[in-house]
């Protein structure tokens, strides 16, 4: 979707109506099916299961044990049932090959239209289930909500995110807006300004790199207002927006603010709970989308007429928000292109919550598998992709780790060439 939209500026054309629909409502199943797995088989289980549990059971397997066989077989039908209305108007699940500058390949019919909107209704009600799942088990336990809004996983930070024009969550198109550790709203900007605020940090010791805000500077791996390291992703977007464009969302968004004190709510394990508000918002979103009439309209594309230059796309991607920058030459071949992929405005803060959990749950020596876990689950909330977030060429990942006692003694290397 980043790529289709910045294709849409780089050929100066504007999509008809239905098809930036079209394109909202593949973005809208993906972000549903991709926050329902990772909430049910890569995050959840830290809860469901428990944050100390074995690691044999942390999966989908003890998952299953705790909320029934049923509950899996609710996962595994709707995800399927929701990514195929990508692989239809997408024409593949992973990677779609739907965008084109200025339009989409492929219209709505009435009959597929209509599978869509009761593909749709399902999803509300999946996830209305899924948030209920979550009262029962994470809230209802004291214990685990201690830890969400403790100080173990806690960082201020200031946060970025796409909002509309009513400055509601929106996860396809709108304006850039950033709020700082205090909640209030520090920017507000185009996508194509993108470069004019947000600068990349290199570390000698990482493949990925670190972003920032131009405005503030890097100051380091810290947080707090004279800090420029911003977060992106559910919990996020919450806190960017002055709310969610769907009612239903609406209404779990405010419950969440109000149980974690108010707004900007730093708690990094809340962004399990956001992302469940998240797959209510999206599947909303689908249904609102579906039955729109004008979704059906079978002019899906503007042909482009102008010479390409450079075209800018931004989209909200499950783990934030996610840049596409091309130029081209004359002819629309590539001359230059920049990608930052959502995993890289989180980087720092990625590092920060693990070294403050490590420091925070490391006593006396003492390491064990629960405890392992329990770091975890500090970059584990962000739903991480370190794959997308890596930049080598030509494609080879030397590495060297040094490990140091307590004083600071060399104690091993261990290489990678």
């Amino acid at each position: 979707m980043a790529s289709g939209k910045a294709l849409d500026k780089l050929f100066k054309v504007e999509p008809p109506p239905a098809a930036k629909k079209i394109r909202e409502l593949i973005n809208s199943a993906f972000m549903f099916e991709d926050h329902v797995l990772h909430f049910f088989y890569l995050g959840g289980p830290d809860f469901i299961v428990g944050p100390t549990a074995p690691k044999a059971e942390r999966n989908i397997l003890g998952v299953l044990g705790k909320v029934g066989l049923e509950v899996g077989k609710k996962v595994i039908a709707i995800r399927r049932r929701v990514r195929s209305i990508i692989e239809k108007q997408g024409g593949r699940v992973i990677h779609p090959v739907c965008n084109l500058p200025g339009g989409v390949s492929k219209g709505i019919s009435k009959e597929d239209r209509q599978e869509y909107i009761q593909i749709a209704y399902d999803a509300v009600e999946f996830a209305r289930f899924a948030l209920k799942a979550f009262d029962d088990i994470v809230l209802a336990n004291k214990d685990y909500v201690d830890l969400i809004i403790g100080d173990i996983y806690k960082h201020e930070t200031y946060y970025m995110g796409l909002v509309d024009e009513n400055n509601k969550v929106n996860f396809y198109d709108g304006k850039i807006r950033i709020v700082d550790p205090d909640g209030k709203e520090f920017l507000k900007f185009e996508p194509k300004d993108y470069l004019q605020h947000i600068a990349e940090h290199v570390e000698p010791w990482s493949y990925i790199k670190f972003l920032y805000l131009k405005e503030i500077g890097w100051k380091g791996f810290t947080d707090g207002k004279d800090s420029g390291i911003y977060r992106v992703a559910p919990l996020a977007r919450l806190n960017v927006a002055d709310g969610m464009a769907t009612p239903l969302a609406q209404e779990e968004y405010e419950k969440m603010f109000t149980t974690l004190g108010g707004k900007p709510a730093h708690n990094t394990l809340a962004y399990h709970w956001a992302r469940l508000i998240e797959v209510l918002y999206a599947a909303e979103r689908m249904l609102e989308l579906a039955t729109d009439e004008e979704i059906l309209d079978s002019h899906i594309r503007n042909i482009p007429e102008q010479t390409p230059e450079e075209g800018i796309g931004v989209v909200e991607a499950p783990r934030g928000t996610l840049f596409h920058h091309y130029k081209t030459d004359e002819q629309g071949r590539v001359t230059n292109m920049n990608l930052i992929v959502a995993t890289l405005n989180n980087s720092a803060s990625i590092c920060m919550s693990v070294e403050k959990a490590a420091k925070s749950l490391i006593k006396n020596g003492i390491v064990n598998d629960g405890l392992l876990n329990m770091i975890e689950m500090a970059f584990r909330a962000y739903d991480p992709c370190f794959g997308c977030a890596t930049h080598s060429l030509p494609g080879k990942m030397p590495l060297e780790v040094s490990i140091f006692d307590s004083e600071e003694n060399l104690v091993r290397i261990l290489r990678r060439d």
